[in-house]
């Protein structure tokens, strides 16, 4: 729009300014029609009927004679001029009067519904400023709203959970980079000596070649073994997806029949007391929590050790326990064992990422591990997860592992 030859600039059509100009047009809409209301009201009974008193309070006296009082006589005529003429006059002052009330009071309602859409959305502009502050590297920032559990409470605390999600997404691949560079940088140290030894050896042979390519073979294994429990330690840190009702007793008893050959190779005596335990959850990242520990058992083992498996429904949990014999671990160490690459020793193979997985899979399901070392060796570890809200029925319980076993 131009005035002239000067632009003007109107101003952004905002919801501050639509929710006052929305203030405004309702008052000025009730306003008028109330106040039309009474000036009907008034015309109404403003009426031209008179009587004596009247005119005395009229003409301080009773009229002359000459203009008597009957209808349709002179003086009749003439108070009827008169009433009527008071009556134009006072309706015309009340409807200019009831227009520049009608005008003053939009103009405070407009004023007041602009202080007021102001203060009714201060909660967005906190909302906006802390949205433009956050970044990849400042997502800690939170809204923090304060005030009644209206609609913009809800927006902020939905934005603040957001951010939280966030936060842990960024933090897990922050992580999962962190931990591939510093476990991967060994391995690929390993190949680049293979190769150039092997390539510095102008004597050669296919022999040393081959022993070369078997070397560099296995360190490939290894690392791919490697980025397949990082990536696996990075889901089970992120938001789980489509939860499902799942009975912990079936998935371990299916874990217990995989790992049976693994566990008569290794000497373990497995034994198990599965009742049914319901929970909800993703199915995949339970059945490797369960598969995790299970394997974690047998593989820090000694030859003739044992392997308990347990589960337990009760007081709205549900409770996995697995312990196992072996060698003693202090309690303090034992309580470390969650983090990433801590393992108790070289020996047992794996980068010691077995429990770390463990862990992130029971917090993404929002329930809590216990680790214990007990004086007589071994380890054992309780993991308790929310029954589902609903009961389970209709789904069939699966077989005991004994049973999977013998089969």
């Amino acid at each position: 729009m131009r005035i002239g030859r000067i632009p003007l600039k109107l101003p952004p059509p905002t919801i501050r300014l639509r929710m006052t100009a929305l203030y405004g047009l309702v008052f000025l809409i009730s306003g008028a029609v109330l106040l039309t209301i009474g000036y009907e009201l008034a015309r109404h009974n403003l009426t031209p009927g008179y009587d004596r008193n009247e005119l005395r309070r009229i003409f301080g006296a009773p009229p002359p004679r000459p203009f008597g009082f009957e209808p349709g006589s002179a003086g009749a005529r003439y108070i009827d001029a008169i009433r009527a003429q008071l009556r134009a006059d006072a309706l015309h002052r009340l409807l200019i009067e009831y227009i520049f009330a009608l005008g003053g009071m939009t103009i405070v309602s407009v004023v007041a519904g602009w202080l007021l859409a102001g203060r009714a959305l201060r909660p967005l502009r906190a909302i906006t400023s802390t949205a433009r502050r956050v970044s990849g590297e400042n997502l800690g920032e939170r809204i923090a709203l304060k005030g009644p559990a209206d609609e913009l409470k809800e927006l902020a605390d939905t934005f603040d959970g957001m951010l939280t999600r966030l936060d842990a997404a960024f933090a897990s691949q922050r992580h999962f980079v962190a931990n591939a560079s510093h476990e991967l940088r060994t391995p690929l140290a390993i190949m680049r000596t293979e190769l150039d030894v092997s390539l510095s050896d102008p004597d050669a042979n296919v022999e040393d070649m081959r022993r070369m390519g078997e070397a560099v073979r296995d360190t490939v294994d290894r690392c791919e073994r490697l980025i397949e429990g990082l990536l696996m330690l990075a889901r089970s840190e992120a938001a789980i997806g489509r939860e499902e009702p799942v009975d912990l007793a079936g998935l371990a008893a299916d874990c217990i029949t995989d790992l049976h050959a693994r566990a008569e190779e290794a000497h373990v005596e497995v034994q198990d007391d599965l009742e049914p335990a319901w929970t909800s959850g993703e199915p995949a990242l339970l059945e490797r929590m369960i598969a995790n520990l299970i394997d974690n058992g047998i593989r820090h083992n000694v030859p003739g050790g044992w392997l308990r498996v347990s589960t337990r429904a009760e007081g709205g949990r549900v409770r996995l326990t697995v312990a196992n014999g072996g060698a003693h671990i202090e309690p303090d160490v034992a309580a470390t064992l969650t983090e990433p690459f801590r393992r108790l020793g070289r020996g047992g193979g794996g980068f010691g990422l077995g429990l770390s997985i463990v862990r992130s899979v029971v917090v993404a399901h929002r329930g809590t591990i216990e680790i214990s070392a007990p004086e007589d060796g071994g380890l054992a570890v309780q993991i308790e997860l929310p029954a589902p809200i609903a009961p389970v029925v209709g789904i069939a319980p699966k077989r005991n592992a004994r049973a999977l076993t013998q089969s």
